[in-house]
């Protein structure tokens, strides 16, 4: 087995019900980022008030969290023959990350309205938290994968560009 062979025989096509889904969290932050883009664009709107935007990030992400665990039960049919009340709980668990990933944008945008920001602040906290949480899971699920620290870093500057582009997307709207 080369060295490329024991690193791939690590990573593991689809995670166990008590592993991390590093992929759902990625996508949860980038979830998160384009909720707030999107709750906050016109030259004049300074986006949701801060706990508006917070109960808007959660109910975004458990929409998709459903509509994940969903899809994954009903592709899933084509492996197994019933769907038991288990599988839906292992399922559910698998995508929770998604889910998750949308509570610390939320949290710092009522965080940042509690101690007087204003509505731009919030949404700005927000979609930078979220953008942190999408290089962070990313550069985790790179060194869980076994990765080189050279690899880890592009992981994250990829994920770091690619918030670039929703922060850039956002400013260019709000104004």
């Amino acid at each position: 087995m080369t060295q490329g062979d024991d690193a791939a025989a690590r990573v593991r096509v689809r995670p166990e019900a008590n592993e991390a889904d590093f992929a759902g969290a990625i996508y949860g932050s980038m979830l998160a980022a384009s909720v707030v883009v999107g709750g906050g664009l016109g030259a004049d709107s300074h986006g949701p008030p801060p706990v508006r935007l917070a109960l808007l990030l959660v109910a975004t992400g458990v929409v998709f969290w459903l509509a994940h665990a969903y899809a994954r039960l009903v592709g899933d049919r084509i492996h197994r023959t019933t769907i038991s009340g288990a599988e839906i709980v292992r399922v559910a668990r698998l995508e929770w990350p998604l889910l998750q990933a949308t509570f610390p944008p939320a949290a710092a945008a009522v965080v940042v309205g509690v101690l007087g920001g204003g509505d731009r602040a919030a949404g700005w906290a927000a979609l930078l938290v979220a953008i942190a949480g999408q290089v962070g899971w990313g550069m985790v699920a790179a060194r869980q994968a076994g990765a080189s620290r050279s690899l880890i870093l592009l992981t994250a500057v990829v994920n770091l560009a690619l918030g670039l582009v929703i922060i850039s997307l956002k400013a260019a709207l709000q104004h």
